[in-house]
């Protein structure tokens, strides 16, 4: 079964920085060679990506015009995307996600294959969550606090999560993986 990967990078106070420039450059400066080396592992570990209208519409923009390993790498991989406003056909190697979102992943997890890796947190992730689907996070927390923007978790509710990893960077930034634990 293929598992699901939750990517998410923040500050320490759990803002994340979306399509905010700002916040961005404020987490370029840790981007030492450890935790891009970490971050090229993670992007070259999945077969296809998971993304909401948000991140695909972003990235879409953005990383056609760029260059270089990951830029290959992100360009060419298959993406799944989940939206209720985006039509057919897509762009950029991305097939929309029909019908009931859930039941579809849940299709895509039974396929053989690597693993299926989202970018960010947002309502897909709530989704996935709510009905079993994510199998682990991997969040890269910078140490400085934003103070504004959306948060990691907001408005999803309570969720326990399994500690599986530990890593600490040069910069000071740490990446955290963990599994999300089912009530009960």
């Amino acid at each position: 079964m293929r598992k699901i990967i939750i990517e998410a990078e923040m500050s320490v106070d759990g803002a994340m920085g979306g399509e905010n420039m700002d916040f961005w450059s404020l987490v370029f400066p840790y981007h030492t060679p450890d935790v891009e080396a970490y971050l090229s592992d993670l992007l070259f570990m999945p077969d296809a990506l998971l993304m909401g209208q948000k991140t695909y519409t972003f990235f879409a923009q953005v990383w056609p015009e760029r260059e270089g390993k990951q830029a290959e790498r992100i360009n060419s991989m298959h993406k799944f995307v989940a939206s209720r406003t985006l039509e057919e056909p897509l762009q950029w190697n991305a097939e929309l996600i029909k019908g009931d979102v859930a039941e579809a992943i849940r299709k895509l997890k039974q396929e053989p294959g690597g693993s299926l890796l989202q970018y960010g947190v947002g309502e897909l992730t709530h989704t996935m969550l709510r009905h079993g689907l994510v199998d682990e996070f991997r969040f890269v927390v910078y140490p400085f606090a934003y103070g504004e923007g959306p948060r990691i978790f907001e408005h999803m509710g309570a969720h326990h999560l399994k500690l599986l990893d530990t890593r600490v960077f040069n910069s000071g930034a740490i990446a955290l993986h963990y599994q999300p634990q089912q009530p009960g």
